[in-house]
């Protein structure tokens, strides 16, 4: 396949936390040209790829890849019917990507055996993952965080109030729209929502999140959301929860490969939108991923390209399910796709037994 030929696909592909890093830019770049409207700003751009994740998801939803009540309640009236639905080989990734991510969780807590456990989920947009589990009734002293933009931290508390399926999942939601949680839910589990700008953790002495714990296995969850730092910035926010969580790991999700001819594309494609990924150009490819982790301080670290997680982690009988959805033409696209988004997660301390297992 050409290069010219490769899809735009951070905007059909889109993510749950998707290009999710919603991170602010201080300051205005130059002043627009007298009679043009003024660029949109690096923060609203990236911002503006949650529309992207929610619509994917959405598309997803709808042909049956994936189960999520939620998903409708996320995409804007106007967009409903239109063009949400997407390529193949997206569904087909954000499936594989959504599911991995699932194990991955589900393992985690499996060892919890009435512990509690954490979950921190950087760059949260418009992602259901917590509606889902908390509404299940079946997790017990699960504290769950959020964080994201204050605009996009006091949209969802606007929601949450406003729709009675969240409300009655996070009921009496209190605080400001910038920071504000629900912490009397079902089984001793919270729910906290953190209006931040991803940087002020990355300095040292800079703003702490209030209700997170360092006296319980913690899972930090970053689907596309450290990439859109500077790599300085995208490490303190890591050793943020590193120097304060002695039982850690973090999962990440993030593409690679950016020299090869599909990766030039793929970050012209960004580009073209005003986007940029500043640690894909540092982290090129599984094995740095990895020891990016270890030089973090996780004593363990894995890898696998979204490609493998559906060759090795979808069932065969959960593979002809998804066959049989929609027609995959585009092979080669979704090889090619499919090698240059990756998960890679690591660990140290208790609470992952289920990760050591796998």
């Amino acid at each position: 396949m050409s290069a010219p030929s490769i899809p735009n696909l951070l905007s059909l592909r889109g993510t749950r936390g998707g290009a999710r890093g919603r991170l602010q830019r201080r300051g205005g770049g130059p002043p627009a040209a007298q009679g043009t409207s003024p660029a949109p700003s690096n923060d609203a751009v990236v911002q503006g790829t949650d529309t992207d994740a929610a619509l994917s998801r959405m598309s997803a939803v709808d042909l049956g890849y994936l189960q999520d009540p939620y998903a409708a309640l996320f995409v804007q009236r106007p967009t409903v019917g239109l063009g949400r639905r997407r390529l193949p080989i997206i569904n087909r990734g954000t499936y594989a990507r959504t599911t991995g991510i699932d194990r991955l969780v589900d393992l985690f807590l499996a060892e919890a055996g009435g512990h509690a456990r954490q979950i921190i989920s950087l760059g949260a947009g418009t992602d259901t993952r917590a509606f889902r589990m908390l509404a299940q009734g079946q997790q017990s002293r699960l504290i769950y965080h959020e964080v994201d933009f204050p605009t996009t931290s006091g949209r969802k508390l606007q929601l949450v109030q406003a729709v009675p399926a969240l409300r009655a999942i996070l009921p009496e939601a209190q605080g400001s729209e910038v920071d504000w949680s629900s912490t009397k839910l079902p089984n001793e589990c919270q729910y906290w929502c953190h209006g931040v700008d991803l940087r002020e953790l990355s300095v040292d002495g800079g703003k702490s999140l209030e209700g997170v714990r360092s006296d319980v296995p913690t899972l930090v969850i970053s689907e596309c959301c450290l990439c859109y730092l500077e790599v300085g910035e995208a490490t303190g926010v890591v050793k943020h929860f590193t120097d304060k969580i002695p039982d850690l790991s973090l999962v990440l999700y993030e593409p690679i490969l950016p020299h090869d001819a599909f990766g030039q594309q793929m970050v012209s494609n960004l580009a073209a939108r005003r986007l940029r990924m500043p640690t894909v150009q540092t982290y090129i490819d599984m094995p740095q991923q990895q020891k990016r982790l270890r030089d973090a301080g996780f004593e363990q670290a894995r890898s696998m390209t979204i490609g493998e997680v559906w060759k090795h982690w979808t069932s065969p009988n959960e593979k002809t399910r998804v066959d049989s959805l929609e027609g995959l033409d585009e092979v080669e696209e979704w090889d090619l796709l499919a090698s240059h988004y990756m998960l890679a997660w690591g660990w140290r301390g208790d609470g992952f037994g289920g990760w050591n297992r796998s």
